[in-house]
């Protein structure tokens, strides 16, 4: 039998979201799947938006013009269900991290010492010694980043935001501030199966699979760490950085040597040969 299109309009979450659905027998008897990716603004055939039998996306607004979820889901035909699923972000991990553009992976705070001028290995000194906790307010970057994650989990019926807040503490969730890990892919999945009225997955399968989205761990700042009392986010911890292990000391160094060469593609620069062990 001719298996239905599922299309997934989704970030870097998608791929980790359908290898998760394909675990339910019952799902993947049904469907094959296409992947279109919304932050390079990926176009949607509207040929396949025509033929799809299941539209899963993460809601984009109308600022986002064709591909505005809105828009994509006029082109579906009468018979085609949709589903919004998660989105998942959260920042409570690195309250100073900034989305600002020149750089990847930018924390504000760091970048202050970094705009002071000095001597590479004064500026980490200086930072390895700050203390965010006395010039940050913490808690409150933690809920803000929660409650900005109620507004987004409004237009997905797949509640997570609880899941993070009662587990965060214990359990490092997230490897990047978008990249969540297995409990919250795998949460995402059965939610999606369910409100799909489908068999949830085979959680053998489903354990099975790797870990999602883990070839990049963002280091935590062992204060931050401290101040929460983060067992996973202590000083001599170490995380994977694209086929090594780094401690956050040790990630903070690249970080200030790259900024200071004029490194835009910091991604790019800890992939490469350039990165001090």
């Amino acid at each position: 039998m001719t298996k239905e299109l599922c299309i997934v309009h989704s970030n870097c979450q998608g791929d980790p979201l359908i290898e998760r659905l394909m675990t339910s027998p019952e799902f993947a008897a049904r469907y094959h799947c296409t992947l279109y990716t919304n932050y390079i603004r990926e176009d949607v055939p509207r040929e396949e938006l025509g033929r799809c039998a299941l539209f899963l996306y993460q809601y984009l607004g109308p600022q986002w013009g064709e591909l505005a979820s809105d828009q994509l889901m006029e082109a579906l035909p009468d018979s085609a269900a949709s589903l919004c699923v998660p989105n998942m972000f959260f920042n409570g991990y690195w309250p100073m991290w900034s989305g600002q553009p020149g750089f990847d992976y930018r924390c504000e705070h760091l970048d202050e010492f970094i705009a002071l001028g000095l001597p590479p290995e004064e500026t980490v000194l200086l930072f390895m010694r700050s203390d965010v906790a006395a010039r940050y307010d913490l808690l409150d970057m933690v809920s803000q980043s929660l409650r900005r994650e109620r507004e987004r989990e409004s237009h997905t019926p797949v509640k997570y935001v609880d899941l993070i807040r009662d587990n965060y503490r214990e359990t490092r969730l997230f490897n990047t501030i978008n990249h969540p890990g297995r409990m919250l892919m795998d949460h995402a999945a059965r939610g999606v199966l369910a409100h799909l009225g489908m068999a949830g997955p085979d959680e053998d399968a489903l354990a099975c699979l790797s870990a999602p989205l883990d070839d990049f761990e963002l280091p935590i700042n062992p204060k931050i760490g401290a101040f929460f009392g983060w067992e996973f986010a202590a000083p001599q911890t170490t995380y994977k950085v694209y086929g090594r292990q780094l401690s956050y000391a040790r990630y903070i160094a690249n970080y200030v040597m790259a900024a200071k060469s004029g490194v835009t593609d910091f991604i790019g620069y800890l992939q490469g040969d350039h990165v001090t062990l």
